[in-house]
């Protein structure tokens, strides 16, 4: 195998040698023509060469420059955002301490509302609860004042009192400001009247026969509160019915003189006032008139006096022209008339006949 793969490669080689090689051809001789212009192409790209270098090199220096001054207008803006970051937090923090101040404020104020309105409803349950000890130990002794208040008529000092206009207002400002109340101050109220009113029960240390006395006590109180939850609701029924029956009562009235005003009987109950008519009724019907009853409307006017005028005129002239017909103008004269008759298609001449008919005529 060996010798096989030698025998090979020496006919390789031998055909390889046997092959002529390709001798390249000889460069065609250039003209001086030729010759200057590969000059002049050469020279025009070493130009070129050298212009796109410049214009590189300036590229270079303009990109170095806008890189410069962004990075100072960068960093122009990270102080700028630092120093508006720092801002923001000042006033932060001065808008969180002046919430928190507000807040405080408002606290104490509801504080000392709190205490203020305790106070005063303090100061009415000891004036109710005098007020109902009073009329316990009045109506339990039958005491008889042993003196008279007399009113005043006379308009003097006093006479007056609870009665003005100023004591009616305060009274009706009063009612509004507790119908204003919302439902949070309306329990608030309520607490801290049922804390005056409702007293905690002190049964430590009591016996049986106190707790039954104590229960028997409690009892007797729930019995009367209940009575006079009774006796105040059936008293606001029948207030309520009287309430009804005096409006309608009032819608009766209203509905009367509405109708002798020749109104529409609703028109004094409502809220508002009734509506004033400025128009007829009759005015807002379908029109059902033909064209010629419409157009008869319109007949007359300018337009007519207007001819009327005209055909006035036209007459008067028709008449004077009908009387100055027969006439004879005065600068034809009369010998021009002699033998001739006026007629009215114009002057014509007269025959024998005609001047005989009228010979005899003046006979």
């Amino acid at each position: 195998e060996e010798e096989e793969e030698e025998e090979e490669k020496q006919e390789e080689v031998k055909k390889s040698s046997s092959v002529p090689k390709s001798v390249p051809p000889p460069e065609p001789q250039k003209s001086e023509a030729e010759i200057v212009l590969e000059e002049k192409l050469s020279k025009k790209k070493l130009e070129d060469e050298e212009g796109w270098k410049e214009y590189i090199e300036q590229w270079r220096n303009q990109r170095n420059k806008e890189e410069e001054e962004l990075r100072v207008l960068k960093e122009k803006q990270g102080k700028r955002k630092a120093l508006r970051d720092a801002e923001e937090w000042k006033m932060n923090e001065h808008k969180r301490a002046q919430e928190e101040q507000r807040q405080r404020e408002a606290e104490e104020k509801r504080a000392s509302e709190m205490i203020q309105k305790q106070r005063r409803l303090e100061e009415a349950e000891k004036k109710r609860a005098a007020m109902l000890n009073a009329l316990d130990s009045a109506n339990k002794t039958d005491i008889k004042p042993n003196f008279v208040i007399q009113k005043r008529t006379d308009g003097g000092p006093g006479a007056s009192v609870g009665n003005t206009a100023m004591d009616k207002l305060m009274n009706v400002s009063a009612a509004r400001a507790e119908m204003g109340k919302t439902k949070e101050q309306l329990g608030d109220d309520k607490k801290i009247s049922l804390g005056f009113r409702i007293k905690p029960l002190e049964i430590e240390g009591m016996s049986v026969d106190d707790l039954k006395v104590k229960a028997k006590e409690l009892w007797d109180t729930i019995v009367k509160l209940e009575t006079e939850k009774y006796d105040l609701e059936e008293r606001q029924k029948r207030q309520d019915y009287d309430l009804k029956e005096l409006g309608e009562r009032q819608r009766q009235i209203n509905r009367n003189k509405a109708l002798k005003k020749g109104l529409d009987p609703e028109a004094l109950s409502g809220k508002y006032p009734p509506k004033l008519q400025v128009a007829s009724k009759y005015e807002r019907r379908i029109d059902r008139r033909t064209y010629e009853d419409k157009k008869g409307l319109f007949d007359g006017g300018f337009e007519a006096q207007g001819m009327a005028g005209i055909e006035k005129i036209w007459n008067d002239r028709i008449e004077s022209f009908e009387e100055k017909k027969g006439k004879v103008p005065k600068w034809l004269g009369a010998e021009g008339l002699e033998g001739k008759k006026i007629t009215s298609a114009g002057i014509a001449p007269v025959g024998e006949e005609t001047m005989m008919e009228e010979e005899e005529e003046e006979e």
